[in-house]
């Protein structure tokens, strides 16, 4: 049975397969909300950090979509890549270092 560590690692390569597929992060978002209640205080901070890495990526998002047909769309949108990218390295590397999210409820990089 895979543990909570394997289940936050996992949450994250579905969100890195996101980029590609898309409907690999909203699996990742689903297993973060439903193991985030139970979770110890470390992975807790995991799952908090991947639960608002996704709000507020899809937020990015559709506020770069909606801005698209002006310059400042493709900037938003750029930002929100970048921004979501650097997340989830920063996770992935703190988990694979069997350390929480210092500060997991930040807008920008948890730290």
């Amino acid at each position: 049975m895979v543990g909570d560590r394997g289940l936050a690692l996992a949450v994250y390569v579905l969100y890195l397969l996101g980029y590609i597929t898309g409907i690999t992060a909203i699996i990742g978002v689903i297993i973060a909300y439903l193991q985030a209640g139970s979770a110890n205080p470390l992975m807790k901070s995991h799952y908090t950090f991947q639960i608002r890495t996704f709000v507020f990526g899809l937020i990015y998002f559709l506020v770069g979509l909606l801005f698209l047909y002006l310059a400042v769309g493709a900037l938003i949108l750029l930002w929100a890549i970048v921004w979501s990218l650097v997340r989830n390295v920063k996770g992935l590397l703190a988990l694979n270092r069997n350390d929480p999210i210092a500060n997991p409820e930040s807008w920008m990089f948890g730290d």
